[in-house]
């Protein structure tokens, strides 16, 4: 007699296989989608252990990407990112995070692992200053290297890196709607000095 549930786990071990080999092939933009969905379900704790290990191999997935493509440069400032790429700033912040959250009976590399993620994206905010000066110097002087202080850090530099991208955005949606309204200013000037020149004509 069939064992109904070995076959289930053969076809959901299947299916997880399967899922593994698509993700592989998947671009950065879209693993990078797909690792977000899951921080977000893992911040609002409606994920289970095996979704933050997923979105934990994700992440790590597109950090080995933008390293490979070198989206992001020590020479660069944040005016130099651009729009596309600024999302991918925080990859580490959301591998910090979801790393924290896994389960393990040994919490202590766990935490030290998570720590190193967010150290790394708070240096690349610094780097590219994203947290103001003045804030960071005060940040330090109240609390020098605490947790607590990576936390405000990180929050400000990721509220930094959301009004960036909207400045950048706006600037992108003025310069084409610049564009699109340049030919129909240089039509109105043709018709303009079309005129023009019709009233010299009739005035000889």
């Amino acid at each position: 007699m069939v064992d109904v549930e070995e076959v289930r786990n053969k076809m959901q071990s299947q299916m997880r296989l399967e899922a593994a080999a698509e993700e592989d092939d998947l671009p950065l933009p879209a693993l990078f989608d797909k690792a977000s969905r899951l921080h977000s379900l893992a911040s609002s704790s409606s994920l289970d252990q095996e979704g933050i290990r997923k979105g934990v191999d994700l992440l790590r997935r597109c950090d080995e990407m933008v390293s490979k493509l070198g989206l992001f440069s020590s020479n660069e400032t944040k005016d130099d990112v651009s729009t596309t790429n600024l999302k991918y700033l925080l990859v580490p912040y959301y591998l910090g995070e979801m790393t924290e959250q896994t389960a393990q009976e040994d919490r202590v590399p766990i935490l030290k692992e998570s720590q190193d993620h967010l150290k790394e994206f708070i240096s690349i905010c610094e780097a590219l200053e994203l947290i103001p000066q003045d804030e960071l110097e005060l940040s330090r002087q109240k609390q020098p290297d605490t947790a607590a202080n990576r936390r405000a850090q990180k929050k400000a530099a990721q509220t930094k890196l959301q009004e960036i991208k909207e400045k950048k955005e706006r600037r992108v949606r003025s310069l084409r709607a610049a564009a699109l309204s340049a030919p129909i200013e240089a039509e109105e000037e043709d018709v303009l000095e079309d005129d023009g020149e019709e009233e010299r004509e009739n005035e000889l």
